[in-house]
């Protein structure tokens, strides 16, 4: 597998989770995160209080709304400039919506790169008739990727949603494929995001993906650690990959400085992305992360 200069990722990533009313304790604040969010301007509010905290990149699903969002920025270079965007594919949501509301050839017109739009017609085609995997799988991230166009987007997230149902399918194949695309057509690092980084590593060793990004559930009470808080200690000791670590909070069980003093002190990640709403708690979050690593959050 072809390896290219890495990434620099800045230490703190803002996430998307909160303004489409995910949250994976209460049911309650995540309907109240999406009411609040319902408008762009909302989200728009929360990414320019955390860029003018030093967190200059959105970890995001390809939802729709994170469309206008990228409109926005393509609009004001010169206060986004710098801004980065890790798109995280497939939104599984999206492609149901728009099918139900534009029918099959609708929602093709609608995701469909544009300046490719026959030869993804023709390589879809071709998927479809030959079985070529390699066709489909590299036809739907040039789709999610569309809203995009034209803004940094250094790394290049898959589910994990599709992650997790590939190792448990054995289609190990799937992540070499993923892999070589994002790194020829975007001249992106490709990323993996999962619910069992012990056995993603070893599946990524096998296919030859070397020092992988790979972004976990990763905190101190194990919350949704597939394997078990040990083997992820080993692994973050022992494995070359390169940890961004997400649920750090464990969805509001653990306070922000404890769990971020357990990161600094067992987990050594290069990355932390966490959802935040408000302006005190991107604050005091920025505030604990440059106590403990020294420096700003980039």
């Amino acid at each position: 597998m072809s390896e290219m200069t890495t990434t620099t990722m800045d230490r703190l990533l803002l996430g998307d989770n909160q303004f489409f009313g995910i949250n994976h304790m209460s049911e309650e604040k995540a309907r109240a995160q999406a009411i609040r969010f319902q408008d762009t301007k909302a989200i728009l509010d929360v990414v320019d209080i955390a860029l003018d905290n030093g967190i200059r990149t959105l970890m995001c699903t390809t939802h729709e709304r994170i469309a206008e969002v990228c409109d926005h920025m393509r609009a004001n270079p010169e206060r986004y400039a710098d801004y980065r965007f890790y798109p995280c594919m497939p939104y599984a949501h999206k492609y149901a919506n728009a099918v139900t509301d534009n029918g099959m050839l609708g929602a093709l017109k609608q995701f469909l790169p544009e300046e490719g739009l026959l030869n993804a017609a023709l390589r879809g085609g071709k998927s479809f008739v030959k079985k070529d995997i390699e066709g489909i799988i590299t036809l739907l991230v040039d789709a999610e990727m569309k809203m995009f166009q034209g803004l940094n987007t250094p790394v290049i997230f898959l589910q994990n949603v599709v992650v997790d149902l590939m190792l448990g399918l054995g289609f190990d194949e799937a992540f070499a494929i993923f892999d070589r695309h994002v790194r020829e057509r975007y001249n992106a690092e490709p990323g993996f995001i999962t619910m069992n980084l012990p056995m993603l590593l070893d599946t990524l060793d096998r296919v030859g993906v070397k020092n992988p990004i790979v972004c976990a559930n990763i905190n101190e009470i194990g919350f949704r650690m597939s394997g078990g808080i040990d083997a992820y200690k080993t692994a973050l000791r022992e494995r070359p990959f390169r940890p961004v670590a997400m649920s750090v909070f464990a969805s509001g069980a653990i306070a922000p400085r404890p769990a971020l003093q357990w990161i600094h002190d067992h987990a050594n990640v290069e990355s932390i992305v966490f959802g935040a709403s408000s302006r005190s708690s991107i604050e005091s979050t920025t505030a604990i992360v440059r106590e403990f690593w020294g420096s700003d959050p980039v």
